[in-house]
């Protein structure tokens, strides 16, 4: 007999192979003998015969193809089918389940730091659980055992304490346990370095051959076709092809699949395993166990236990084999013995239980441990649903539900932006290094905390404007977003360089010392006010009282020119709006500015030639790409002829915010920057340092200012005349933790965070965006004033609690006793000097939130399973009247 002891004493030290090299077999004799095999009693692996072609000749069209008969595949079909799509073919190389599925561990945990991905879980537990066994009165395999989250140290039971939050808002039954409750709970747990758990009684587990095959008949029950091909090259397969103007691309394989039809697809796969264990005498009907400080989990198999768990050092399969299908690799000892050891001090009778069987299969992962899905950037009509970071099958039922809403409807019913292929720009998403990097990273933090102010080490310095140096020297801590590198805050200690990736010491890369970056961003590990909150209250109080200087040239900067055809956006020459984009259900994709231009030389990034109509389009940067697809989308199903055109590494942007601006400024520019003048969402080429700039008269931050939108090569020079000019004035770099602060204090929205394709203006507070007392024509319109019709069913309210506590979001907003919504984005104020808060509310009985329905009730935010008093406000707490953007102070 074999005891997982044995393999901690067998996995002697060596060295493990580089990161880019294809690892060497395991050999048998380093770790104890244990058959190769998944613990389910039934795999879809020997159903039949090997397939030599499909179960029945190929139809010659199909309004939708899917490629992959994984948990996501079948998923995605089924929910096909379920919208009424009875021409849907599902192709699979081999049989249901094969690749990664079928050696799933199959756990499903309903909380997560997510709202959309508790929604999304939520949706997956009732297919398994409820819809799929009464639709076909087949058992899917699930198992309701319930959850069990350790928890070492407070920071990790004040993140279960978050989830425990946000899961009373979605009905998610959940309690936080002492160690000794614990014991009571689960008998062989050692509980003497506990800190707290937190127990979900509904969490369970999920039979991937069940689970797949119930979805294939319930789909096929509905006229949706399931196909065993051979080899599947797009919908070109070796056994015929099939025309659709829709096609649905999953797995590991779906990155080569992906170059066949020109779409880049970043995930890479890596060596993903678990062991299972002999019986347990005691262990029946025990909850699932994650215990993420020890990098591990304990899924309850039967009266046995499969152990498993993410790795610092995890081996990339560095060449996918298109034939496999049912296999597993051998279990490397050296890389998998950390998780024995977390294992054995939970579960101390492990050290005593034998092996049966291990298993070790391929999984791809990606670059922020989220999958991608969504019609892919390059090709119209080719959907991605893969990269599942071996949560596909948990994932499965909500995602292939959006999936199919995706396909179908042009967009998803949820915010699934967090998933979206268009998350990442173009220029990383072909990056192997990027790619690598990330993964690896994402992988290895994988049972981390979830910090609100973390940031990757993983795939740095990929994108750098041209201020980056300048600011560097100035104490800058940059933060990673779209690629950029932009600036957070300024750290008094000075330079803290971010440097190259070195793995966390894996694969003999050798670990970095003092670095001085790593230790900021640690400092900053806690859930309560960070070490760096007053060098954050000092750059916003520079700018309420004095002004501060913005570096915001990672902006995604595009020019839309030529005819446009649409009077959606149509100001004069030489101003400016705020505005939103919306889909045809209504929902924000974007908020932008607008600036009506003038044709200027060809080749300029300040005014391009062209004819006809010009805009200047300037979007934060994290979701440059959504929009320039988005955009795209639009104006190739208009059949506009115009050109979009991407400015956004020509041009830098600096933005200088705060009473003294226009006393600063004059000095710097050759214009007049009176009221009169130069007012208030207006534009104008000007001349800065000796360079011309477009200025614009905006805020971000609630404070009279200006940006300026400079010519990459004149950046530096125009931002060392500004900041020479403003230092007799107090002038202060300032970062976007600090435009994070002044924009909630000011009600501005963000998008993403209080603003999603999901929300509609009316709903954000927004109206004034969509001029609906004129005729002009927009997308989104009939949505819209249908809404307005109807009324408002959900509406953003600003909270404030006098109480100085530190809030990020996910907390759950009381009314009058009942839970009504949830905080989507909270900061500190510091010119109010109180804790602020935006969330959407609904009324439990039904009825439409009217502003009065927000003023009536008495409020509690409930952070942590602890509440506080908290005030609803219908206007924004900072400068109501709007007074200081317009220069009255």
């Amino acid at each position: 007999m074999s005891y997982i002891s044995c393999a901690l004493r067998a996995a002697a030290p060596r060295r493990l192979p580089a990161p880019w090299r294809s690892p060497r077999p395991f050999s048998s004799t380093a770790g104890p003998p244990a058959e190769k095999n998944v613990p389910y009693q039934k795999t879809l692996k020997e159903e039949g015969t090997k397939i030599t072609g499909p179960s029945r000749p190929l139809p010659p069209s199909a309004e939708v193809v899917v490629v992959g008969g994984g948990s996501l595949g079948c998923q995605t079909t089924y929910h096909l089918a379920k919208l009424g799509v009875t021409s849907v073919v599902l192709l699979e190389r081999d049989r249901l389940t094969s690749g990664t599925t079928w050696h799933t561990a199959g756990l499903l945990w309903q909380l997560r730091p997510s709202d959309v991905e508790v929604e999304l879980l939520a949706h997956t537990r009732d297919v398994v659980s409820r819809e799929l066994p009464a639709e076909t009165g087949l058992h899917t395999g699930w198992v309701q055992n319930g959850g069990l989250f350790i928890a070492s140290n407070k920071q990790r039971l004040d993140e279960y304490k978050r989830l425990m939050s946000l899961g009373k808002v979605y009905g998610v039954e959940s309690y936080v346990l002492s160690p000794a409750q614990t014991k009571e709970l689960y008998p062989l747990m050692n509980v003497t370095d506990l800190y707290g758990t937190l127990y979900v009684p509904k969490d369970g587990t999920m039979d991937p051959a069940g689970t797949c095959s119930t979805l294939a008949r319930a789909a096929a029950a509905r006229e949706a076709d399931d196909f065993g091909v051979k080899r599947v090259h797009a919908v070109e397969t070796a056994h015929g092809t099939i025309q659709t103007p829709c096609v649905g691309l999953g797995w590991v394989w779906a990155r080569a699949l992906g170059q066949l039809a020109g779409v880049h697809v970043p995930l890479v796969a890596m060596h993903h395993a678990y062991v299972v264990t002999e019986r347990i005498e005691g262990i029946q009907n025990m909850p699932n166990v994650r215990d993420h400080d020890a990098s591990v989990y304990l899924r309850l198999q039967g009266d046995a236990l499969s152990v498993g768990g993410y790795e610092s050092n995890p081996i990339f399969w560095e060449e996918v084999s298109e034939k496999f299908a049912f296999g597993l690799f051998d279990l490397d000892w050296d890389v998998f013995t950390q998780h024995i050891e977390g294992a054995i001090n939970r579960v101390p009778v492990l050290e005593k239980t034998g092996i049966k069987s291990t298993v070790c299969g391929p999984e791809s992962f990606t670059a922020d441990h989220k999958p991608l899905m969504g019609e892919a950037p390059e090709v119209r009509g080719f959907f991605l649903g893969c990269g599942f970071n071996s949560a596909g099958m948990m994932l499965g039922g909500g995602c292939g539900r959006e999936l199919a809403h995706w396909i179908i409807h042009g967009r998803p019913e949820k915010d699934m932006y967090g998933y979206d292929i268009r998350r990442f720009h173009q220029s990383l998403t072909d990056n192997n290094r990027w790619i690598r990097e990330r993964s690896h990273e994402s992988y290895a933090k994988n049972y981390s905390v979830v910090f609100p102010h973390d940031e990757p080490l993983a795939g740095r310095n990929m994108r750098k404007d041209p201020l980056h140096e300048e600011l560097l020297r100035q104490g800058c801590v940059f933060q990673e977003r779209h690629g950029w590198e932009r600036p957070g805050w300024f750290s008094p200690k000075g330079a803290a360089p971010v440097l190259d990736y070195d793995y966390y010491g894996a694969y003999s890369q050798e670990r970095h010392k003092d670095y001085a970056y790593n230790q900021l961003l640690a400092d900053e590990y806690t859930f309560d006010f960070p070490p760096h909150h007053d060098t954050i209250k000092n750059e916003c109080l520079t700018c309420r009282n004095a002004l501060a200087l913005f570096d915001m040239s990672y902006f995604g900067k595009f020019y839309l020119v030529g005819l446009v055809g649409s009077d959606a956006v149509s100001p004069p020459a030489g101003s400016t709006v705020y505005t939103c984009m919306l889909n045809k259900r209504g929902g924000v994709e974007s908020d932008l500015t607008v600036s009506r231009i003038n044709p200027g030389e060809p080749g300029s990034p300040l005014a391009p030639a062209f004819q006809g109509d010009g805009y200047y389009l300037a979007i934060g940067g994290a979701v440059a790409q959504h929009n320039w697809s988005h955009i795209t989308a639009v104006l190739q199903d208009m059949k506009l002829q115009c050109q979009l055109i991407d400015c956004s590494e020509e041009l830098g942007m600096m933005s200088l915010q705060g009473p003294l601006s226009r006393a600063v400024l004059q000095e710097v520019l050759d214009t007049d920057l009176s009221n009169e003048a130069f007012p208030f969402s207006t534009h104008k080429l000007v001349r800065a340092a000796g360079c011309t700039v477009r200025a614009m008269r905006l805020s971000f931050v609630g404070e009279m200012g200006w940006e300026l939108h400079v010519p990459r090569a004149d950046c530096v020079r125009v931002y060392q005349a500004v900041m020479q000019a403003g230092a007799r004035h107090g002038i202060a770099n300032a970062g976007y933790r600090a435009i994070d602060s002044l924009s909630i204090e000011k009600g501005y929205r963000h998008w993403h965070a209080d603003l999603r394709p999901d929300d509609t203006p009316l709903e954000a507070g927004l109206a004034f965006t969509c001029k609906l007392k004129s005729g002009i024509p927009f997308l989104g319109r009939e949505a819209v004033e249908a809404q307005k019709s109807s009324g408002i069913f959900r509406r953003l309210v600003c909270f404030t609690t006098d109480e100085k506590v530190p809030m990020f979001g996910l907390e759950a907003i009381w009314r009058d006793g009942q839970v009504v919504g949830h905080i989507r984005r909270a900061d500190f104020g510091f010119a109010i000097d109180k804790t602020i808060a935006y969330g959407y509310i609904r009324d439990p009985a039904g009825g439409p939130v009217s502003l009065d329905f927000v003023k009536s009730g008495s409020y509690q935010l409930e952070r942590m399973g602890v509440s506080y008093p908290a005030r609803a406000h219908t206007k924004s707490p900072f400068d109501p009247e709007n007074k200081r953007v317009k220069g009255i102070y």
